[in-house]
């Protein structure tokens, strides 16, 4: 039986899917718990709950990050609900709403299916490029955040521009002939602790949603900022 184990956890050297390696570890947790060796059956169960406790941050078909790990980051940051200082504290930051122009109509023109692979090569070409500590989330649907930290207004309006373009230039026509895709983009800057009156996370979100429709109303494929010196909503594009 100990022979079995260990050519169970042979297995786990490969490169198995999250949901494989979950199955492993419970297996061999159960295996290794009939044999009595109750101390590297806790291990095995503790790497399953790791698994499955990231599991639940990520988006099931983007792999990005999801809507659930975006709220708790964000509520672990100085002026979330709780005012807790948390892990993830910065000078500043800047959170960037994109949403797929008129992503209806790829479904409706193509098809579910193609547009999934959009969504997942969308969600890729976000994650390029991005600040230390910085990441994506999938928002919800065709909609996605991006989180920047630690950088100031003018970086995150160029970071935000570049994945805009990224997108725009994209070969599509490869997924699928004459099939298109641009995203717009509102970005709000938050400057930090030297800010009198920091806004809250959420109210930081509201700001960047915000901006989101000012990017479509000004023709989407956009990047819509606030200037800090004139107060003016700006549209940024090629």
């Amino acid at each position: 039986m100990a022979e079995v184990g260990a050519v169970a956890e042979d297995e786990l050297r490969g490169s198995p899917e999250p949901g494989d390696l979950l199955g492993l570890h419970e297996s061999i947790a159960d295996l290794l718990a009939t044999q009595g060796d109750w101390r590297r059956a806790y291990q095995h169960l503790r790497s399953a709950l790791d698994i499955a406790r990231a599991g639940s941050l990520r988006d099931t078909l983007t792999s990005s990050y999801n809507r659930r790990y975006l709220d708790q980051w964000l509520h672990d940051l100085p002026g979330g609900r709780h005012g807790s200082p948390g892990p993830h504290r910065h000078p500043e930051m800047a959170v960037a709403l994109i949403d797929l122009d008129l992503f209806k109509n790829v479904n409706d023109t193509y098809g579910h299916l193609v547009g999934d692979r959009v969504l997942r090569r969308v969600a890729d070409l976000l994650q390029e490029e991005l600040p230390p500590g910085g990441f994506c989330a999938r928002y919800g649907g065709e909609e996605f955040a991006l989180v920047l930290p630690g950088v100031d207004a003018s970086r995150a309006v160029r970071i935000a521009d570049a994945a805009r373009a990224r997108v725009a230039h994209h070969p599509w026509s490869e997924v699928q002939p004459g099939l298109r895709v641009t995203v717009s983009i509102g970005i709000a800057h938050e400057p930090g602790s030297g800010n009198p009156g920091p806004v809250s996370p959420e109210r930081q979100l509201r700001r960047a949603d915000t901006l989101l429709y000012a990017a479509k109303h000004a023709g989407r494929n956009k990047v819509a900022y606030r200037d800090h010196e004139t107060t003016r909503v700006i549209t940024h594009s090629e």
